[in-house]
């Protein structure tokens, strides 16, 4: 691992893209100091192309024609700028308009947006918009967000996963700072790695993303951009408690050592000791749970090179079962002998995981328009676990390089291109129940994209890129993206992609080991080589997305809707409806199909008054053994969505609610008394509601909310919890809420740079 990251330290960049112009809007205070504006337009002249500065005045755009760059905010006086064609960046001072006898900002900025300029369906949540939550960690960043739904895994480890476009989440590529990560063993816990403090932005995009990223992304892609040294606040603290007795500690500070160097820390720590049983079942609604993190990273710059690397380390220890569990008593072998001895059933699941990451990217001079970038992710994540009498133990070495070279043709800044090369390589060593299995995956790839904008109004973005995996072979795959703009309020975006996954079943899926199911492969006893006979998943994705934003009442009404349908191939079953008394893991001989389709509503009620309004509907459907198409089990067929966020003048005080509609879902098949395969009557619709209050000062904040409001909880979410040591015992069968109302509250301190 040094030995790669010395190699690549004076290579690799954070993609500093020559098509963009960077730049930052500033206002003059009553002390004579610039201070950043956020919130303001930025647009070219005479074109629809145009995005917002962040919360510090910082902006991005892509280039245009025009020479001229155009800057508006109420208040104040448009302002008109000439760029040339070298130019890399921009600082522009805003001036006091008319002067008005009352004015009154309504709405300075968005908290979460969709990408205007991107041809792929992305939305943006900024660290404002996680603010509106409790959000500890990245699990906890999607209750405002209709889109994605997280939901926990299984009833005694407090495992969450991603569902998106009605698919669960190993088919949404996961990604921080663009770079693939969370994969394989890291995958069930992966979204509790990553601290709510610790987030700059989430970007959220549907389908099948850019070929640049990779061929993984099948239903949509997540990436995580982590605060920045050079822009993030000098000291920044953030603490939190809640009812149950979890306590959690965030901090960040950086360092600005010149104008080329800066530095930054990142430290987390929390842990919930409390043993809590509120539904009376004898084991704990959520295992007691301690995790460490700690990130250093470093940043240098000048006009030529951007350069950042760092190091991540994690310590993670989780603690669940029945009640009267003891850790440190003898544990049985069998599950006959714990039931002999009359044993409490118990979990640990003890985790280690090291991140090295360097990025770095080159500005090319002498040719316009022209950058070449280098982007190196590299991990080592051990789990260490068992499940009542199974253990499990899994080590993954997973390195991840993509290069990167960007530049036009001709001098037509409208006609890009991007061309490179990806390398992945993914070593498991793995042991289950005694039986070690390994499993080395070595990927190299290449990639073209071409992305024309025509008339302001199309844009195209083509992509192909041919993989050669040394278990699977070569395979190729095409992307497709169009963006027509008809007016500068309305976009029409169409996608096309195929996607490709190497299943690894037992990383992927050991938090089912926590049920008394036999594991098997086809329909075979669990072993080595019953896992190698599973193929890689292929899948079709087609997408279509309408955005409309149209002046009501002096102020933006947003309509947006959109259709994904995904269509796989040889698709890896999770099967736990064929025998209850297993989980069967098997390519599918059969149709397999998602049909996703959701409307939303946003708009500023009265000023200051932000409403969200969404509905989401999934069809999925998958052939079973006999050919018949099902429904898969545990998922909602529908959800509501209800935002309000309101602020008073000023932002003094910040008000946020949500209400949640979840709808009704099949249960998977059980054994009746006759011992009988039977199907099971659906789950019921259920509603989550959330509230948080925020009291603002001049470097504080404070917080109070509570979630789950209703008090909803799943009834029985374990099955046979006073047998635990029988096989009809099952903690799988998990659809809602496990734990019920909870109270919390929380600071903020933050130091911000001048």
């Amino acid at each position: 691992m040094r030995t790669i990251l010395f190699t690549f330290f004076f290579f690799i960049v954070s993609l500093a893209q020559a098509q963009t112009i960077k730049g930052k809007v500033v206002e003059l205070g009553s002390d004579g100091k610039e201070y950043g504006l956020p919130g303001a337009s930025v647009f070219w002249k005479d074109t629809n192309i145009g995005t917002t500065t962040n919360e510090n005045g910082d902006f991005e755009i892509e280039r245009s024609n025009t020479e001229y760059l155009m800057f508006s905010f109420v208040g104040y006086t448009t302002t008109t700028q000439k760029v040339s064609k070298t130019q890399k960046y921009i600082k522009i001072v805003m001036k006091a308009g008319q002067s008005l006898e009352e004015v009154e900002v309504v709405h300075r900025k968005r908290t979460a947006y969709v990408s205007s300029s991107k041809p792929i369906l992305t939305q943006v949540v900024t660290g404002e918009e996680l603010c509106k939550a409790a959000c500890c960690n990245l699990g906890e960043s999607f209750e405002t967000n209709a889109s994605v739904d997280v939901a926990y895994a299984d009833a005694v480890t407090g495992a969450k996963q991603i569902q998106m476009l009605g698919l669960t989440g190993q088919y949404v590529q996961m990604m921080t700072e663009n770079m693939a990560n969370f994969r394989g063993i890291a995958s069930k816990f992966g979204l509790s790695y990553v601290p709510g403090a610790w987030m700059d932005a989430i970007s959220i995009s549907k389908g099948a993303g850019s070929v640049i990223s990779g061929y993984e992304s099948i239903a949509g892609q997540i990436s995580v951009d982590y605060k920045k040294p050079e822009r993030s606040e000098k000291f920044f603290i953030n603490g939190y408690g809640n009812q149950a007795g979890k306590m959690e500690l965030n901090s960040n500070f950086s360092l600005k050592l010149n104008d080329k160097w800066s530095t930054m820390f990142l430290l987390h720590g929390s842990q919930l000791n409390n043993k809590i049983d509120d539904n009376k079942d004898g084991f704990l609604d959520m295992p007691v749970n301690k995790q460490g993190n700690f990130m250093n990273r470093w940043r240098y710059k000048n006009d030529d090179l951007s350069l950042q690397f760092g190091v991540k380390v994690l310590d993670e220890n989780r603690l669940g079962g029945q009640m009267d569990f003891d850790k440190d008593a003898k544990r049985a072998t069998t599950s006959e002998e714990a039931k002999n001895n009359d044993d409490p059933y118990g979990i640990n699941i003890d985790t280690r995981r090291y991140e090295a990451f360097v990025k770095a990217g080159i500005l090319m001079p002498e040719y316009d328009n022209t950058s070449m970038a280098l982007l190196v992710n590299l991990t080592d994540h051990e789990q260490d676990s068992y499940y009542g009498v199974r253990d499990y133990y899994g080590r993954q070495k997973s390195a991840y390089v993509n290069y990167i070279f960007q530049s036009v043709f001709g001098d037509n800044e409208d006609q890009k291109y991007s061309a490179g090369a990806t390398y992945i390589h993914d070593n498991f060593d793995e042991k289950l129940e005694g039986t070690p299995f390994t499993r080395v995956e070595n990927v190299i790839g290449g990639f073209f994209q071409y992305t024309g904008n025509f008339n302001d109004m199309w844009t195209l973005m083509g992509g192909i890129r041919y993989d050669y995996h040394n278990l699977y072979g070569g395979f190729i795959t095409p992307r497709v993206h169009v963006k027509f703009n008809p007016d500068e309020n309305t976009s029409i975006r169409a996608s096309f992609g195929i996607g490709y996954r190497s299943a690894n079943v037992i990383a992927e899926n050991n938090t089912y080991l926590g049920s008394a199911r036999e594991v098997k492969i086809n329909n075979e006893s669990f072993s080595e080589v019953a896992i190698e006979g599973l193929d890689m998943e292929k899948a079709f994705n087609y997408g279509l997305n309408f955005h409309k934003t149209i002046e009501m009442f002096g102020r933006d009404l947003s309509l947006s809707a959109d259709y994904y349908r995904t269509e796989f191939k040889k698709q890896v079953i999770v099967d736990l409806d064929s025998n209850p008394g297993e989980i069967n893991f098997y390519n599918l001989d059969g149709k397999s199909y998602s049909n996703c389709y959701q409307a939303e509503v946003k708009y500023q009620i009265i000023p200051r008054l932000e409403t969200t309004l969404a509905y989401r509907y999934n069809h999925v459907r998958q052939s079973d053994l006999d050919g018949n198409l099902i429904e898969p089990a545990l998922k909602s067929r529908y959800k509501g969505l209800l935002n309000f966020s309101y602020s008073t003048h000023m932002k003094i005080w910040q008000f946020d609610y949500t209400f949640q509609f979840n709808g009704d879902g099949r249960m998977p098949n059980e054994y009746n008394a006759e011992n009988e395969l039977v199907e099971m009557p659906d789950f019921k619709p259920f509603t989550i509601m959330n509230a948080q209050i925020t009291k603002y000062f001049r470097n504080w904040s404070v917080y109070l909310g509570c979630e789950n409001i209703g008090n909803f909880t799943q009834d029985n979410p374990i099955v046979a919890a006073d047998t635990p040591w029988d096989s009809s015992f099952d903690t799988s069968k998990v659809w809602g809420p496990i734990h019920g109302r909870k109270l919390y509250f929380g600071f903020r301190f933050a130091i911000d740079r001048d």
